[in-house]
């Protein structure tokens, strides 16, 4: 079934069977909440001064935080970005999709192990959240970053966002890295600005444009944004601005960096500042996150261990804050562990959506954010049976209350750590407390069987030193394109 038929089908399910029929005067009183979502690349959780950034400055962000929820315990799905994308739209772990590492991923032709062949696009089967709140009423939007395509020289476009039921898609293609973060951008699904033009400016503004377009009905915007991805820019006197702040109290120092956060922050203003102006800003769930930790060196995740790509906190653990006026209880700050996945169910449960599909991984965080109701769930998990470019290995991992079990294929080693007494995961407590170290692993395949998880497998072409000498060469290059 191709996805504008299964979209019909969709639509006439929803239609026939679950809305009921309202007047045009009943259908405004009961207009349900407008959904934005804002997705930034490689922001780890300590790049914002609200969680913690002596250096950078986010103040439109922190305002956000202010007005709603901000969890401290705010996790993506993957320590890559493709993976977490799926899992957001779809509420499914990238273990379960297949879909696994950054697409197309990185090649260890010699490495100890061979990855499985895995899913290089999101499938067309899944019920992405953009297609139930299009069936619901909605008009929706995906701005800035997709890389959810397999990235063919032809044919590509069948993979963009319109397939997965968004009206607009601008600046979504195969790419998971601007050209140019200044016009000319070289994307080919959005326009060139004026000459200097800065791209997450020209974001933001499409999202107001369509934010005016749409005001009179339900908007769901989906804002990935391409920052704060390399090859990181900011505008000069911004980037001076930075040059010049004292940084002898802060392990974060890059000036270039920090403007091109103050960029994501602008957004945020601008996009509230709009909200208000039309009178929606009350109407407006507003949540921001982030698609994996922190890239280093270009940012420093303290005190999270490593970052983007590797196994522990720095790659997993994310900026998370929700905004739903009316409901959330300004200035809250939430200690319960939420995952990207967890978006999709909360979102359908803010609007009133009743989902057409029933098997999800998410949870709903709604009544959480309601009054504080725990959500029913012990464990999180992670799967990436890949090698990063950056150094990782293959692994998976588990979190079970405050513990967190990391599994490493290459030699079969497992490593457990008690984040409530060491957030860095400085201390291996395997030989400690072996008993939960069994036990947890024990959990951890058993879902990765519950999932149908794709693992690796050795090797037969192995071969330690021409896999040295790759990864070397690897790792360079990705201190350059930031994967």
């Amino acid at each position: 079934m191709n996805s504008c038929h299964r979209f019909s089908l969709i639509l006439g399910v929803f239609t026939a069977v679950l809305l009921p029929r309202l007047s045009a005067a009943e259908a405004k009183a009961v207009r349900p909440p407008n959904v934005i979502v804002m997705l930034i690349d490689d922001m780890g959780m300590t790049d914002l001064s609200c969680y913690g950034s002596k250096f950078y400055e986010s103040p439109a962000i922190d305002q956000l935080a202010k007005d709603g929820v901000r969890f401290t315990q705010g996790y993506s799905a993957c320590t890559v970005c493709s993976p977490t994308r799926a899992a957001l739209l779809t509420g499914k772990y990238p273990a379960r999709l297949h879909l696994t590492d950054w697409i197309a991923g990185h090649e260890r032709p010699h490495a100890k192990l061979k990855i499985p062949e895995w899913q290089k696009f999101l499938p067309f089967e899944e019920i992405t959240l953009a297609e139930q709140l299009k069936a619901a009423g909605y008009a929706t939007a995906s701005i800035g970053k997709w890389h959810l395509t397999p990235g063919l020289k032809a044919g590509d476009e069948a993979y963009y966002p319109d397939k997965h039921g968004f009206d607009l898609n601008l600046g979504g293609y195969h790419r998971g890295q601007p050209p140019s973060y200044v016009s000319p951008y070289g994307i080919p699904t959005l326009t060139d600005g004026p000459k200097g033009e800065f791209l997450t400016d020209r974001e933001a503004a499409e999202a107001v444009k369509f934010i005016e377009t749409n005001k009179e009905k339900p908007f769901f915007i989906y804002l990935p944004h391409y920052a704060v991805h390399q090859p990181i820019a900011g505008k000069p006197n911004v980037v001076a601005k930075f040059k010049a702040k004292d940084t002898a109290d802060s392990k974060q120092k890059n000036a270039t960096y920090a403007a091109l956060i103050a960029t994501v922050d602008d957004s945020v203003a601008t996009i509230r500042a709009a909200l208000k102006r039309l009178n929606l800003e009350g109407n407006t769930i507003f949540i921001f996150t982030s698609d994996n930790g922190g890239l280093l060196p270009t940012t420093n995740n303290s005190p999270l261990r490593a970052g983007k790509g590797s196994a522990y906190e720095g790659g997993v653990r994310v900026p998370l804050i929700v905004y739903w006026p009316g409901v959330t209880k300004a200035g809250t700050l939430e200690t319960t562990p939420a995952m990207s996945i967890d978006l999709y169910p909360t979102v359908l449960e803010m609007t009133g959506v009743k989902p057409l599909q029933s098997l999800v991984d998410g949870v709903s965080l709604a009544s959480l954010l309601k009054s504080g109701k725990q959500p029913d769930r012990e464990a999180i998990f992670w799967h990436y049976p890949h090698y990063h470019p950056g150094g990782a290995t293959p692994h998976s991992a588990v979190r079970l209350g405050e513990y967190r079990l990391v599994h490493f294929y290459e030699d079969g080693h497992d490593e457990l750590y008690n984040l409530a007494t060491d957030i860095g995961e400085a201390h291996d407590l395997l030989n400690s407390e072996g008993d939960r170290a069994k036990a947890m692993r024990t959990r951890l395949d058993a879902w990765l069987k519950s999932v149908d998880a794709q693992l690796p497998t050795p090797n037969p072409a192995y071969n330690q030193s021409a896999d040295t000498a790759g990864a070397g060469k690897a790792k360079a290059n990705a201190k350059k394109v930031g994967e």
